[in-house]
């Protein structure tokens, strides 16, 4: 089955986008670049919300920029031909091969769960991601780890009073200073009474 995975760039201290808005420091340096563009190919489907959305509308026509350089034209390939599903309330219709949800994160999940085919589902944007954390649909948590401390703006986890037990997947440390890891989602195996050595939730 298809899993569904958060992956972002995020400061040390948490977070997506800076008190200002901004988010140029996560920008990749060639060794990084090069492993988002290997991850991209392992994505089946994209699901993400509008603002993001609207970020990203820049790569649907990015190929025909002269100034590009061959990595980032083999990555808007990648971008532009992957299928995007988009969670918007305001937008009317999308380009490429962006579809607009027809209904709600979960079910989208799902019908895509039960498609034939490889390919990890990929949610895009914070406020999606929170969804999704909140409904206990994410598998797997990757963070590309930058060394700045921003102080504040939107986190990449969502701030919810509820435990997620975490299993390390992969680490890997590049020379920018860059810190990826990978982690899997700890889905409880057990109900019922707590086994001894185990504290029951209160």
């Amino acid at each position: 089955m298809r899993s569904v995975i958060s992956s972002m760039g995020v400061s040390l201290d948490g977070y997506i986008v800076g008190p200002d808005g901004g988010f140029a420091w996560t920008e990749p340096g060639d060794e990084v670049f090069r492993f988002v563009t290997d991850e991209t190919r392992g994505i089946g489907v994209y699901l993400l919300g509008r603002r993001l959305y609207e970020t990203m509308l820049y790569w649907e026509t990015a190929d025909r920029d002269p100034s590009l350089d061959a990595p980032t034209l083999e990555w808007t390939e990648l971008w532009t031909s992957l299928p995007k599903v988009v969670f918007s309330t305001t937008l009317s219709a999308v380009q490429g091969r962006a579809r607009l949800a027809s209904g709600g994160l979960a079910e989208e999940v799902e019908r895509w769960r039960a498609e034939p085919g490889e390919g990890d589902i990929a949610i895009g944007g914070a406020t999606l991601a929170a969804e999704a954390a909140e409904l206990g649909l994410i598998d797997e948590y990757r963070a590309r780890v930058h060394p700045v401390l921003v102080g504040g703006g939107i986190p990449f986890f969502p701030r919810r009073e509820r435990r997620v037990d975490l299993e390390l997947v992969e680490n890997r440390t590049f020379d920018s200073g860059v810190v990826y890891v990978r982690y899997r989602v700890v889905r409880q195996r057990h109900h019922g009474a707590p086994s001894s050595g185990q504290r029951a939730d209160v």
